[in-house]
């Protein structure tokens, strides 16, 4: 088996979708995970993104049914997390108003991420270490700081964390992973990042967010794409077991080996 194929399977990805038959699916996930659960809702971190977006419009649905199910009130929690001031942030509220959410909090992680790393620098100098931390350093940082947050309000809320991942970031490694401070369930995992993009267009996700290029918000002008060097287009194509420019491929299965430990459980002796 090629390790493309190999790739595909293990990832579960589909050469074509039924989108309406994906969101369906997708809700019911959530829904039957949250009963199992007896969680009181799902908490979904808005980015701004466009796979923030089509997970908040996933998670509204199956809530929104839920309640309507039950007679129990089951919320969606719409979480705003940026970092000091974000150029974007009218996306993410874009975002929670095209999908009605009621139930929505900001917390602005600047301050706790600027003392964090100023304690870690101030550790290093016990080494011997006198510099500041590197910026994908601080990026880390930062994507951790947004976990705890949310499962702060989770704990206390009796709240799911759901993650956005998806087969496109995974191939990569570029995704939350268990030592980023996890997720509790990934209604996307099996997409690729072109699968996305179709569900966004049905679930009727704002323009504005359809036309951004992806970013995991680590710092000023990151994108997915500039950082990994290989565009979405050619990984959602080779996810969908199409032939790629053999060099770009080579790039993208190197990039999957490299990263094998953060799809991977957690080892142990």
């Amino acid at each position: 088996m090629s390790l493309q194929r190999e790739i595909i399977e293990r990832l579960g990805v589909q050469p074509t979708i039924d989108v309406d038959a994906e969101i369906r699916k997708r809700v019911d996930f959530l829904k039957s995970y949250v009963l199992k659960s007896n969680a009181a809702g799902l908490l979904i971190a808005i980015s701004g993104g466009i796979d923030s977006a089509v997970t908040t419009g996933l998670c509204k649905q199956a809530t929104d049914e839920l309640s309507a199910e039950t007679g129990k009130e089951y919320i969606t929690l719409g979480v705003f997390q940026p970092y000091g001031e974000q150029a974007d942030i009218s996306d993410s509220y874009a975002t929670a108003d095209a999908f009605k959410l009621t139930h929505r909090v900001e917390t602005n992680i600047g301050e706790a991420v600027d003392e964090i790393t100023l304690e870690v620098e101030h550790s290093m100098k016990a080494i011997g270490i006198n510099r500041h931390l590197s910026r994908g350093g601080k990026g880390n940082i930062k994507a951790r700081t947004r976990m705890v947050m949310q499962y702060a309000l989770a704990f206390d809320l009796n709240l799911l964390v759901v993650g956005t991942d998806h087969a496109s970031e995974a191939i990569t490694g570029f995704y939350t992973k268990w030592g980023d401070g996890a997720v509790d369930i990934t209604p996307l995992s099996t997409l690729n990042k072109r699968q996305v993009r179709q569900l966004a267009a049905k679930l009727g996700v704002p323009q504005s967010v359809l036309d951004k290029a992806p970013t995991a918000g680590l710092w000023e002008g990151q994108t997915d794409e500039n950082e990994l060097g290989i565009s979405y287009e050619d990984n959602s194509s080779y996810l969908e077991g199409k032939q790629i420019d053999p060099a770009v491929a080579a790039k993208l299965e190197k990039q999957y080996l490299r990263t094998e430990h953060k799809r991977s459980p957690i080892p142990g002796i």
